[in-house]
């Protein structure tokens, strides 16, 4: 279990799903959220990572499950949704995690590969948040309000090399975020939206992030890329998947219970 900061049982009661919570960040998120007494689906294309985060879930006492979800499928979405409140017994958290990465220099961009990243982070983000604000809404299938916080990406702020088809999508979370928030709010839904910002963490996306801007001839060496955000960086670091999974468990908290619309920056400095 990756260690995060202690916040008790802030979730208790509270039934979340993550998307694309088989590995990386995603998996970081929901055992932040198990930790903090929360249920937590995990939806995923990944069936055997899926099952297996799942179960180390349910060992550490939680109350878990695993749903195969595609979050560019719309009759995913609603099987993942009636699954999470069927199995669980709720849904009031949406952790819109789910997304991919493809480097590439404006003048070598793959149309199939922006198309593939439009797919999965706007789309992707878009359908989840139309599902969960179906179900948390008054006379939906939960009901009962809740947060979504969606991931979108220091890229979304810093013009950095290599990335521009990312940064696109995940600057199109941001503003996802924003609109929905505003919706929720004055229709009436009960359900806080807010966005958060995450730095290069090296999980398996964010070192083939750094080997891919070396490949397109951006940097002399992974070092030399990775060295380069750090000095970036105020806080002279890369982030970790534990200082992501507890700025989620906060957005998801009754301590953040004023605040929807935002984009939380969890990147050391490195955006501002």
């Amino acid at each position: 279990m990756r260690q995060t900061t202690d916040t008790s049982s802030c979730l208790q009661g509270r039934t979340a799903l993550v998307t694309g919570g088989a590995r990386g960040l995603g998996a970081g998120m929901a055992q932040a959220l198990a930790a903090a007494g929360a249920a937590v689906m995990i939806g995923d294309l990944l069936e055997t990572e899926g099952r297996q985060m799942a179960d180390l879930l349910r060992e550490t006492g939680a109350r878990a499950a695993f749903v195969h979800l595609d979050v560019t499928d719309e009759a995913h979405w609603l099987a993942a949704v009636a699954n999470t409140h069927s199995q669980l017994g709720g849904f009031d958290i949406l952790i819109n995690n789910a997304g991919v990465e493809e480097t590439a220099l404006l003048t070598e961009l793959d149309p199939e590969a922006l198309r593939r990243m439009l797919d999965v982070n706007v789309l992707g983000t878009a359908l989840g948040l139309k599902h969960a604000l179906r179900a948390m809404r008054p006379g939906g299938l939960a009901g009962q309000g809740g947060a979504v916080v969606n991931v979108a990406s220091v890229a979304a702020t810093i013009a950095f090399p290599g990335i521009a088809g990312y940064s696109a999508t995940k600057s199109a979370v941001d503003r996802l975020t924003r609109v929905a928030a505003m919706e929720s709010g004055r229709l009436g839904h009960g359900v806080r939206v807010n966005a958060i910002y995450p730095g290069l963490v090296p999980t398996n996306m964010g070192q083939k992030l750094a080997a891919d801007v070396v490949d397109a001839g951006l940097f002399l060496s992974v070092d030399a890329a990775v060295g380069a955000i750090v000095q970036q960086t105020p806080l002279g670091r890369l982030g970790t998947v534990a200082d992501m999974a507890d700025a989620v468990v906060f957005l998801c908290s009754d301590a953040a219970r004023f605040i929807t619309g935002a984009g939380l920056p969890v990147d050391g400095g490195m955006g501002m």
